[in-house]
């Protein structure tokens, strides 16, 4: 393969265009759903939850799983779960939304885990920033539509459509991964490091022990809690907003992630180099676009949709640069074991969006809540700052 942008890499794109348009149109419907057979936020935010919060358990033996048996016979395996999972949400009501929710996080698990270590290990270490920004752009393209088309089935009140729309994903994503193929290198299960490798158990401490990890696992998950009080309660704020509408404002966020990993996908460092005013402005917009959605309930629609353009930049650019840090300082032996951890910090705090946040809405208002996001996501400018001669002393 040569380059991110050649033909194998294209398809291995698509597939993760239709994996995630599923949950481009969840994010809508689901919260609706709960909305009007009486559930509070907590019982919204819990089941939101489930699915991120299963996929952080499992990230980390994803990444041992494709090490021993190699990401194509894992992702073979796992979007068989995942059709029956879509399958599931076509039948059923909160309880097995629930269930499914849960389901989609371990496919999800082994899913991304397999796409992007497939990626990482076929691309030159100059390219691999550009396949990790193709991939997420790719994971957020869906964004952009799916919320439209939720809200229109929603509105509409046909549930055959839904019903349509989720076995057509399950149907496409399967023949699309079952011709899917990686770079032999990447393809192929790595023999000989099973017992190498640093035991799970001792993989979960170098969060803390490891510098490198613990500064971007920190930095991901406060991030991700404030994408996941986002993606679970932008769809019942909007009705408080005054010309707010819940699908125009996650398209734009999408669109914001999708133009910005396009355009400055080239300038996410890909130098091994811990770059603190970079990721301090990144957690900036961040700030900002809570602050503006958490003001837009007295300001207005511009405050609403100003936020939903800096967070989708934030979101574009915050994981592949932290991501693509860590393939360069992490070591090789246990490196995929590593970044499953990594990730599922990521999981982690988008759950955590869901099922702290929801209470506090509950308790307060949803612009209390967001405020609250505004604030953690100051913090998280200083702790990028503070921090930064410690990972350079490291190095």
């Amino acid at each position: 393969m040569r380059g991110a942008l050649s033909w194998p890499f294209m398809r291995l794109y698509i597939l993760t265009l239709l994996y995630f348009s599923a949950n481009s149109i969840l994010n809508v419907i689901i919260p609706l759903k709960g909305e009007s057979l009486g559930a509070t936020n907590t019982t919204i935010g819990i089941i939101m939850g489930a699915y991120l919060f299963t996929t952080m358990f499992f990230r980390p033996w994803a990444g041992k799983m494709i090490q021993k048996h190699g990401p194509i016979r894992v992702l073979r395996t796992i979007l068989i779960i995942n059709g029956f999972a879509l399958i599931l949400y076509t039948f059923t009501g909160l309880e097995g939304y629930f269930v499914a929710r849960m389901l989609q996080g371990v496919c999800t698990a082994f899913f991304s885990m397999a796409l992007q270590l497939g990626i990482i290990d076929a691309l030159p270490e100059k390219d691999r920033s550009q396949g990790i920004s193709m991939y997420s752009l790719c994971a957020s393209m869906p964004g952009i539509i799916g919320p439209l088309l939720a809200l229109g089935i929603w509105q509409a009140g046909n549930m055959n459509a839904f019903t349509v729309a989720m076995i057509a994903i399950a149907i496409l994503t399967g023949v699309v991964g079952y011709s899917a193929k990686m770079d032999k290198q990447a393809a192929e299960p790595v023999s000989g490091q099973t017992g190498q490798g640093a035991k799970m158990s001792e993989s979960f401490g170098q969060l803390v022990k490891n510098p490198h990890l613990f500064k971007c696992s920190v930095l991901m998950l406060v991030a991700s809690l404030v994408f996941g009080a986002v993606t679970t309660f932008i769809p019942l704020y909007a009705a408080q907003i005054e010309g707010g509408n819940a699908a125009i404002y996650l398209m734009l966020q999408a669109g914001a992630v999708v133009v910005a990993r396009f355009v400055l996908r080239k300038k996410i460092p890909s130098d091994g180099k811990w770059h603190s005013s970079f990721v301090m402005a990144i957690m900036l917009m961040l700030a900002v676009a809570a602050l503006c959605v958490s003001f837009s309930v007295m300001g207005g629609a511009v405050f609403f949709y100003a936020g939903a353009g800096l967070m989708g930049i934030a979101q574009a650019l915050l994981y592949p640069t932290l991501t693509t840090y860590l393939t360069f300082v992490l070591p090789q032996l246990n490196r995929n074991v590593l970044i499953g951890l990594f990730i599922a910090t990521a999981d982690l705090g988008v759950s955590l969006g869901g099922v702290i946040m929801g209470p506090v809405a509950d308790i307060f208002t949803y612009s209390v809540m967001y405020m609250i996001c505004a604030i953690l996501g100051v913090s998280m400018i200083i702790f990028s700052y503070e921090r930064r001669k410690i990972f350079v002393g490291s190095r």
